[in-house]
């Protein structure tokens, strides 16, 4: 199986750059072997911020009304390409 590619689209007239490479270097110094990359993708519509992992979506700016937090979209992330991986400090304990 082809490992996934994650898309970050964002809005580059927002200022929205810098917070997806930072993003996109988070995802990838998590999920080193389980990636094959992470794509920034400027979007052309304003207000534009979404997270996919193979065209699957998983984090919308406009329908959370806010941006994800790093452990938030690392666990998205986790439970897409290796729901067994341990996340360490930033996983959620399951009681």
């Amino acid at each position: 199986m082809e490992k996934p590619i994650i898309n970050i689209t964002y809005c580059p007239k927002c200022g929205w750059l810098l917070r997806s490479a930072y993003m996109a270097q988070e995802i990838l110094t998590t999920f080193v072997d389980e990636l094959k990359g992470v794509t920034l993708l400027p979007s052309e519509t304003s207000g534009v911020f979404t997270i996919t992992v193979n065209e699957k979506l998983i984090f919308d700016r406009k329908q959370m009304q806010r941006f994800p937090e790093i452990k938030e979209l690392k666990q998205l992330i986790r439970d897409e390409v290796n729901p067994c991986m341990n996340l360490g400090h930033s996983d959620v304990k399951q009681g």
